[in-house]
């Protein structure tokens, strides 16, 4: 062989050896190369190896979460009245107080309220907002939260368990209705799913230390029991990878630099030496009375709420620890140092202690929400696994696995239509109490908007103008309604009259019909002796209406998810209602500021 000859030859092999490099570069790395360059199929693997990006999973989840902020209603009272109502009265100096926030029990964290207040204060200040607006920043600020949060937990998701799983647990958690209504909503709750998103994201990526800080934060500022779901990382931590020293140190580092400052800044606000979370977990737990006293549901209540929520993947959540275990020697899910059954752990901790509890709350699944959407994509990966054991064509399994996706989605996307469409009025009739503000801007009088049996709609003092003041009139309701909080600056301190923690009802709470110059009010068309139908009242006309849905007068699956002409052939509508007391010179309603 001649010198052009080897020379020609030597550039030839490193042109390969190149091409082989880039060609290695380029693919997923558990692709079989040596397979393709022999001419094998691949199309199993690649495409069980890829998954999206993370910036495409941001952008995808952060449009589906602003739209939350926008468009979720206020699904629980709890919301409007232990958060909303509180974080107006550190913002604006008015709002309504629970018993919760009474000093005599102070089971409520200013804590939590003060991290969502430094933000709105800030955006109020800088841009000189009205309230209505910072409502709408703080809902938007919160759907960002868990869009990051999510993001984090898909990556780690990616990391620990594939991209196959990482890939079906991002598509069920972006359409799910249920994670539609958590991501957004100001309670708790939310803030633990928060916190379980990051915690198991981190405990995937093995950055056990992030995971236990969280698991911290969660259990001390938002609420005790979401240090259940860290039981999954404590197993690892202390029995598998025998990390003792670390793990009992940086519980004590939580300790200090999570709940000691939430002690020091509630026993400012309450007057008193105050841990909040140690006294929920006394009222829930060991009182003789604890949450009962608002309500017991059957065990039905969380699978139907479920399944409303989740549609296919909650089944398909619950049964993911019986089907790893059947379809094991399949090996489908390759996981790279957690076992399935360590990472599923929480899920089934959370839904043993939780479904078995008398009282029973939607908001009390918010936490473990994620881990659904993740537990699918197990179960999901398993039968897939199976359909290909059974030498069943690929595209076959393909087929399937977008029927469910398409079908879950479409039915999530249904339940969030039909949610706004059927109960978004009160937020509707507020806000155009405050068009009517805005266009009397140079009124100087003070108006009293009433409520009867529509106070736990009520949407929050940050829907109310400036120049109006919410009162309560008798209804059928016999609990305990909240009061307003006393005037700053010690009306955190003050021990308020007339509270109670056994939902007695206080009728000092009540305001009487004459004190009135607008009520809001949904016609049932049932009348009673407290709960009348105003408008047929010759003192009052209405000014607003908007339609609500009639959940006695409609069908249950119509009133469950919306689908076209269906809907609105079908369904009942009733009237929710802004009355106006009509002008007379002997019942003049306005006052001076």
């Amino acid at each position: 062989m001649g010198p052009k000859a080897r020379t020609k030859s030597i550039q030839n092999r490193k042109l390969s050896g190149k091409n082989e490099h880039l060609t290695r570069e380029k693919l997923p790395e558990k692709v079989n190369v040596r397979a393709i360059q022999k001419g094998h199929s691949t199309n199993n693997d690649l495409h069980d190896d890829w998954s999206p990006n993370v910036q495409t999973v941001f952008k995808a989840l952060a449009s589906a979460r602003l739209c939350a902020a926008v468009w979720n209603n206020i699904t629980d009272c709890d919301e409007t009245y232990n958060y909303w109502e509180p974080l107006h009265y550190l913002l604006f100096g008015s709002g309504f107080q629970t018993w919760e926030y009474s000093p005599v029990y102070a089971l409520r964290s200013y804590m939590f309220l003060l991290m969502h207040a430094l933000p709105a204060w800030i955006y109020g200040l800088v841009l000189h907002s009205n309230q209505v607006l910072v409502f709408y920043f703080l809902r938007w600020l919160l759907g960002f939260a868990s869009t990051t949060s999510e993001t984090y937990f898909y990556k780690g998701v990616v990391q620990q368990f594939g991209p196959k799983v990482g890939r079906l647990t991002f598509v069920f958690l972006l359409f799910s209705a249920g994670m539609f209504q958590s991501s957004s909503a100001f309670l708790p709750s939310t803030f633990s799913m928060y916190m379980c998103l990051i915690s198991m994201g981190a405990w995937f990526q093995g950055n056990c230390i992030l995971a236990i800080l969280t698991t911290a934060i969660s259990a001390f500022l938002s609420w005790p029991f979401a240090g259940i779901i860290g039981i999954g990382i404590a197993v690892d931590v202390l029995i598998l990878k025998k990390r003792w020293r670390m793990f009992i140190g940086w519980c004590i580092t939580s300790v200090l630099i999570v709940l000691v400052p939430i002690i020091l800044v509630d026993s400012y606000y309450y007057g008193r030496l105050v841990v909040a979370p140690f006294n929920i977990v006394l009222y829930n737990i060991f009182s003789n009375h604890g949450p009962d006293l608002y309500g017991t549901s059957p065990l039905s209540f969380y699978f139907l709420n479920g399944f409303l929520n989740f549609n296919f993947i909650f089944p398909l959540g619950l049964i993911a620890l019986p089907t790893i275990l059947i379809t094991r020697k399949l090996n489908p899910i390759r996981n790279q140092s957690i076992p399935l059954w360590l990472a599923l752990l929480p899920l089934y901790i959370w839904i043993l202690i939780f479904f078995t509890q008398p009282h029973k709350e939607e908001r009390f699944l918010y936490p473990i929400y994620p881990l659904f959407g993740l537990a699918a994509a197990f179960t999901w990966t398993c039968f897939e696994s199976c359909v290909r054991a059974l030498k069943l064509p690929e595209k076959f399994t393909q087929y399937l696995t977008l029927a469910l996706i398409v079908s879950s989605s479409g039915i999530s996307v249904s339940r969030v239509i039909g949610q706004y469409r059927g109960y978004h009025a009160p937020m509707d009739v507020f806000l155009e109490l405050n068009r009517l503000s805005w266009e009397n801007e140079g009124d100087s009088m003070k108006y009293n908007i009433c409520v009867g049996k529509e106070w736990h709609r009520y949407p929050s003092s940050f829907f109310l103008p400036n120049n109006m003041k919410l009162l309560f009139i008798a209804s059928e309701f016999r609990g305990q309604l909240p009061r307003p909080f006393d005037p700053a600056p010690n009306g955190t301190w003050s021990i308020p009259p007339y509270m109670n923690d056994l939902n007695k009802e206080e009728e000092t709470r009540y305001a009487a019909l004459k004190d009135c110059d607008y009520i809001v009010d949904l016609e049932t068309g049932v009348t009673t002796e407290h709960e009348p139908q105003y408008s047929q009242m010759t003192e009052w006309e209405t000014i607003f209406q908007v339609d609500f849905l009639d959940n006695a007068g409609s069908p249950q699956l119509l009133r469950a998810f919306y689908i076209p002409w269906f809907s609105e052939t079908y369904c009942k509508k009733i009237p929710y209602v802004l009355l106006k007391r009509k002008p007379s010179s002997n019942n003049k309603k306005k006052r001076q500021r």
